[in-house]
């Protein structure tokens, strides 16, 4: 299973436009060969170098969805819960929200996850999930998972 975005590559900077720098919108994110038997997908956007990559305390949530079609394609930029694919169902982030908050590190250059799970069910409805409960849920049912990591550090506001 593949996973990538035309607007960066694996590895490399996340452009401004979706950070909170910029406009705070999603990525495209473009998915492929997924496994045979997959019944949904999940995806989580996390930054495991919260608040400081020199003394990470916390994995912050950016996004959180759950049983996306399992279609091959991906999901556009600008992805809002309301323009979700049918059945598709957005999980919490770690501002409380329902949508995608892009990078906003406070300090240093930290790298974003985002993470895709095939698996093998459509998963009940979990309410509003945070990052967490969903991926309990997603535990048994996982067939692959695929990975895209951006970095990203903040170009005004940086503390020293």
């Amino acid at each position: 299973m593949k996973l990538t975005s035309s607007a960066f590559r694996d590895g490399k900077e996340i452009p401004a436009v979706h950070t909170c720098e910029g406009s705070d919108v999603s990525p495209p994110l473009d998915w492929a060969e997924l496994p045979s038997g997959t019944r949904s997908l999940a995806l989580v956007m996390d930054d495991p170098d919260a608040p400081d990559p020199e003394a990470p305390r916390v994995i912050w949530t950016h996004w959180v969805l759950y049983n996306l079609p399992p279609i091959e394609g991906g999901l556009p930029g600008a992805m809002r819960g309301e323009a979700l694919p049918a059945g598709a169902l957005p999980g919490k982030n770690s501002w409380n929200r329902r949508n995608f908050n892009g990078p906003c590190p406070p300090i240093g250059r930290h790298r974003y996850f985002f993470r895709l799970f095939a698996l093998d069910a459509v998963l009940p409805e979990l309410g509003v999930p945070t990052r967490e409960q969903l991926l309990a849920a997603a535990k048994g049912h996982v067939l692959a998972t695929a990975e895209l990591m951006g970095t990203y550090q903040k170009q005004r506001g940086q503390r020293p």
